[in-house]
């Protein structure tokens, strides 16, 4: 897997979870959701690889992790996430939601509310993480 298919993986579970929304699958909507963002991340880590010489200084087990958080620290992001969690905006709010997320999300029963939630936080036009997270992709 590369960082174009990591790319198209995010916009297809994106998309994804929104059709499973609308047609009332919660459970599945908040699952796909967050993995829209691992996908997102992961393309994150390979593309500061390119820049960073990080393929060097890593190896390939750590990118398995399906934890949000390992892989906001293996992409290098620990300090943009830490500034932009602190300058006054909802994005905060927005991703202490998605950081809940977890892989076991898909044995989790989830709500109509939750799944929508989880979903804003992440399109929001500002202050989703996705939006926060295009320009390191």
């Amino acid at each position: 897997m590369n960082r174009a298919d990591l790319l198209l993986m995010t916009d297809e579970r994106l998309a994804d979870a929104q059709v499973l929304w609308a047609g009332e699958r919660w459970a599945f909507a908040y699952y796909v959701a967050g993995y829209a963002v691992e996908c997102a991340l992961k393309a994150c880590v390979l593309s500061r690889m390119v820049h960073t010489g990080l393929v060097f200084e890593r190896k390939l087990p750590e990118f398995r992790t399906h934890k949000l958080n390992d892989l906001i620290e293996i992409a290098g992001l620990r300090t943009e996430l830490n500034a932009r969690q602190s300058d006054g905006t909802g994005f905060a709010v927005n991703w202490d939601r998605v950081v809940k997320w977890t892989e076991e999300s898909r044995y989790s029963d989830r709500s109509e509310s939750e799944a929508e939630k989880l979903l804003a936080a992440i399109t929001e036009p500002t202050d989703g993480v996705l939006a926060w997270l295009r320009p390191f992709m």
